[in-house]
């Protein structure tokens, strides 16, 4: 891996999108040269004029047989299938190096690659992507997930500090998992305050997010620092009429509300329970309360 490790490689993006983009002028200005990139739609076009100027705009085929090392900046679901076609092509093999930014996927994705002898690498940095240039000053401090092929994690690990983020080794049977953590803090937090909001809203609060801002960010702030320990609330104190007033509060609204609250303060119950962090006597009560037995 001598010759893909030196310090300045001739790199190819495939798929100007928010991602493939902003990873390939982040890569530029570390000094590695950008000689191609593929592009269709208007604003894919727009994009790659805006972090990679001057780079030339080519079809896929010719970006890949331009460069040492290629990142597919495509949906997850097409990496495979763009894999197994340009195979089909020849167009890989030795001493090519194929990168994915995809969370879920790892390197079997790119096992088209890697049955032709190129090396492959997953690389998913942890931060949501405008595709502005206002990316670039966010990718310091990153978190970037790795998962490489046989010989190429240290490869992987130069290139993450050449962005100037943080290498994370994740293993191929641990990436669904790791992805599953991510979306279920992100995505589902996001659906947890919108439900909010919306109750709020319809009992009249004209400004739901003024009521909930201090509560979430202190909440996450306190959950990132202390986990379990940060949990108030009426499920840790016991307070099983609480919760029961919550439950046939709920059920007038929105239908996905009510059973969200439910899932949510079980799996909070088991928590706390667990760590014996709320009163013993209201453990089998509230469980079934919120199991329906009640």
């Amino acid at each position: 891996m001598s010759e893909l490790s030196r310090p300045n490689l001739r790199v190819g993006v495939v798929g100007a999108g928010r991602a493939g983009s902003v990873i390939g002028a982040a890569l530029r200005a570390a000094g590695h040269e950008i000689v191609a990139v593929s592009a269709v739609s208007d604003a894919s076009r727009e994009r790659a004029a805006e972090l990679l100027p001057g780079v030339p705009i080519r079809p896929v085929e010719r970006v890949v047989s331009e460069a040492d090392v290629v990142i597919l900046g495509v949906p997850d679901d097409a990496i495979e299938p763009l894999a197994n076609g340009l195979a089909a092509e020849k167009l890989w093999g030795p001493g090519k190096l194929v990168i994915h930014l995809s969370g879920f996927h790892g390197v079997e994705a790119l096992a088209a690659v890697t049955t032709a002898h190129g090396d492959a690498i997953a690389l998913h940095p942890v931060m949501t992507f405008s595709g502005t240039p206002a990316d670039l000053d966010r990718l310091p401090g990153t978190p970037f997930a790795i998962t490489a092929s046989a010989g190429v994690g240290v490869v992987a690990e130069a290139l993450v500090l050449d962005l100037g983020g943080l290498p994370v080794a994740i293993a191929e049977g641990d990436r669904a998992a790791y992805h599953a953590a991510l979306a279920h803090a992100a995505n589902h937090l996001v659906t947890v305050i919108a439900q909010s909001e919306q109750v709020l809203r319809e009992i009249g609060v004209e400004d739901p997010g003024r009521f909930i801002a201090p509560l979430v960010e202190a909440a996450t702030t306190n959950a990132l620092e202390r986990g379990d320990r940060a949990l108030t609330g009426p499920v840790s104190r016991g307070d099983v009429g609480t919760v029961r007033a919550h439950l046939d509060a709920l059920i007038k609204h929105s239908a996905d509300i009510e059973p969200a609250y439910r899932a949510l303060a079980q799996a909070t119950l088991e928590r706390a329970a667990l760590r014996r962090a709320m009163p013993a006597e209201a453990v089998l009560p509230l469980r079934e309360l919120l199991a329906g037995d009640d």
